[in-house]
């Protein structure tokens, strides 16, 4: 029994939602974004909340009712605050530049590597070591935040490399004599 799906989504001040079928949009101060629910759940609008149910007992049912209720939310914090990802870079010259629709990055690499900033997505560097991935959509924005600490992960001998901003990394002691 999910006991997140058995909570329906309330719909925040600002915020339209409709739902057609197995299909829901939601329009916000941010944005526009929608989603399609799979056939093994039922979706439906009242009294300003969506609520999500199985359609029946199956282990997908269950599996998607909780999924799709969190996906449903996340569109409405999406639309309304917006999601927003910190990385951080520790690395002697290692460091983050915006330019224009691109992120150039200095990791270590004998080149720069130039990062492609998605349509959807905002990226700011307030500081050569940091970088803020900002958009409505929470897959992107974490899609993105992955591909860019892809690029150097941390290794774990003097941390160096492309971490989040909440990570921790362990430490190994190096080898001794």
């Amino acid at each position: 029994m999910s006991r997140i799906g058995k909570k329906p989504v309330v719909i925040p001040p600002g915020v339209t939602a409709t739902v057609d079928g197995q299909a829901i949009s939601v329009k916000g101060g941010k944005g526009e974004l929608s989603f399609t629910a799979p056939d093994s759940v039922s979706v439906a609008l009242a009294e300003g909340k969506i609520a999500v149910t199985p359609r029946n007992d199956s282990t997908q049912a269950r599996a998607m009712w909780g999924t799709t209720r969190s996906m449903v939310n996340n569109l409405m914090i999406g639309v309304s605050k917006g999601f927003e990802r910190k990385l951080e870079i520790t690395g002697v010259g290692y460091k983050a530049v915006v330019s224009g629709k691109s992120l150039r990055l200095s990791l270590g690499y004998s080149h720069d590597v130039t990062f492609p900033i998605p349509v959807a997505i905002a990226i700011a560097a307030p500081k050569p070591t940091e970088i803020s991935i900002t958009g409505i959509d929470k897959r992107q924005v974490g899609q993105t935040a992955a591909e860019l600490r892809a690029l150097r992960p941390p290794e774990p001998y003097k941390g160096k490399g492309v971490k989040y901003a909440d990570e921790f990394i362990f430490r190994k002691e190096g080898k001794k004599k």
